[in-house]
């Protein structure tokens, strides 16, 4: 297998500049792949490095919300930060955390959560959670569902959640 480099110049830039600025692409036989994006996925998180365990979703009655609850572990030497969760069941799926201030219950919407080298996520009642919004078809108790866990690098996770009873933990 032969590797040459190719370069080319870079759209919208003009000039001096122009001419000097070039994009360089490895060139594999008849593939090319952007200098950029190699280190970029060289240095992002794989799904292999993310472990998820005890995925679940209890189901409330009629057209409540679900709440989702999981843990998610990162076995790599870097940070991940888990900036949400999608699903075609669902119309919406929100992270959110569960507080107590003066003795009332609440729930705050969390945009991001970040989880260190070697450190495990918990979302479980009480606590950090998905929450669920309008199931888009019906669901039964024992059916899996397919979620995707988003990261703020682009990657994304696919997890099975298990659809459990409202009154199991």
């Amino acid at each position: 297998m032969e590797f040459k480099m190719v370069s080319q110049p870079v759209p919208m830039l003009s000039g001096v500049f122009m001419k000097r600025m070039e994009k360089k692409f490895w060139r594999v036989g008849p593939c090319r792949i952007d200098g950029l994006l190699l280190l970029i996925f060289s240095t992002a998180v794989g799904a292999a490095d993310l472990e998820v365990k005890d995925a679940r979703l209890r189901l409330l009655p009629g057209d409540l919300p679900a709440g989702g609850y999981f843990s998610l572990s990162n076995a790599s030497k870097q940070s991940v930060v888990l900036v949400g969760a999608e699903s075609a069941a669902f119309e919406r799926v929100m992270m959110h955390r569960s507080t107590e201030k003066d003795g009332m219950a609440g729930m705050e919407h969390v945009l991001r959560l970040e989880v260190a080298p070697g450190e495990t996520l918990n979302f479980a009642p009480g606590g950090y959670h998905l929450m669920f919004m309008k199931h888009l078809a019906p669901l039964a108790i024992g059916e899996k569902v397919n979620v995707t866990l988003l990261f703020a690098d682009g990657a994304h996770l696919p997890v099975t959640f298990l659809v459990v009873s409202p009154t199991s933990q």
